[in-house]
């Protein structure tokens, strides 16, 4: 079996995502919501039909995470899809790696790479993996998919920057159950010493994780008071308001790193699926997927 052709940015997309992208950054968090939350929901409907057509995914976890992922890479940092590699780019980490399908969408609205191309989710030797990998798809900075690598690695680059007196800044999203990892706390006690206010760690707060609730398995709260005693300066929005989550991505105004703690829904915008902890990894039949575009579509 051949490999697919590697993938390349996609110029028309591109076009786009330039035309789109540098408004919504300059505008205000109420001036940029509604558009926001267009382009979230053309994402989730890719979500769809692409674990759909791989058989395999996390569509739930892909749902929660969409509107998180559309602001930051569409509304607040600086991506070059054109120029992936460019070294005043700022820096994207999913650390929550299990929900490719949703970056993937994402960075393909973006035209890191052309939307058809999604078809070929978790394929035999696609380089859309079922975890991310930053050698295989532009846009990805670092290999994620076993829990509490992503962060450790952003704090790394938020550091890189500092060190470097660059003024680039690094956004990593993180899920609420991967944090039961100690990596991810050694992060944020290093974040904070060295007064990392060019990073912002965002916790896709669905409070479900594979198989359980994450207070059943091993409680987090009080989830913001403990960013705060780690150094952090924390805010908690509504992860779907496109307005707050735009607003909370601004920079530090203390000095410290910034936690953003976004309370979302698993299975956001598909009634059948929100709050259900199966859709973890259940992969939908197709007359869910069409039930579920049908209500994307009002």
């Amino acid at each position: 079996m051949d490999a697919p052709a590697p993938l390349q940015a996609d110029a028309a997309a591109i076009e786009v995502y330039q035309r789109r992208s540098a408004p919504l950054r300059a505008a205000s968090p109420a001036a940029a919501a509604s558009e926001l939350a267009e382009i979230s929901t053309a994402v989730r409907r890719d979500i769809l039909t692409t674990i759909q057509a791989a058989g395999m995914g996390h569509v739930g976890g892909d749902l929660s995470v969409t509107d998180l992922l559309v602001t930051a890479l569409w509304g607040t940092l600086r991506m070059r899809p054109e120029e992936p590699g460019h070294p005043q780019r700022d820096r994207f980490v999913l650390s929550k790696g299990h929900c490719a399908a949703a970056l993937y969408s994402t960075l393909a609205s973006c035209g890191f790479f052309p939307r058809e191309r999604l078809s070929e989710f978790m394929a035999p030797l696609s380089p859309l993996n079922g975890h991310p990998a930053r050698l295989k798809v532009p846009g990805v900075e670092t290999n994620t998919g076993p829990l509490g690598h992503g962060f450790p690695v952003a704090t790394g680059c938020a550091l890189g920057a500092k060190l470097r007196q660059e003024p680039w800044r690094t956004i990593v999203i993180l899920g609420d159950g991967e944090m039961q990892e100690g990596s991810n706390w050694e992060a944020a006690m290093t974040a904070a010493h060295y007064g990392l206010d060019n990073l912002t760690a965002v916790v896709d707060r669905n409070r479900l994780q594979q198989g359980a609730r994450t207070e059943d398995t091993k409680s987090l709260e009080p989830l913001d008071a403990k960013w705060a005693s780690f150094g952090w300066e924390t805010r908690v929005i509504d992860g779907h308001d496109h307005q707050a989550i735009k607003a909370a991505y601004a920079p530090s105004t203390t000095g410290r790193p910034v936690a953003v703690i976004a309370n979302t829904v698993k299975g956001k915008g598909v009634s059948f699926m929100e709050d259900r902890v199966e859709w973890h990894h259940k992969v939908p039949t197709d007359e869910q997927v069409r039930l579920a575009l049908e209500e994307l579509s009002r």
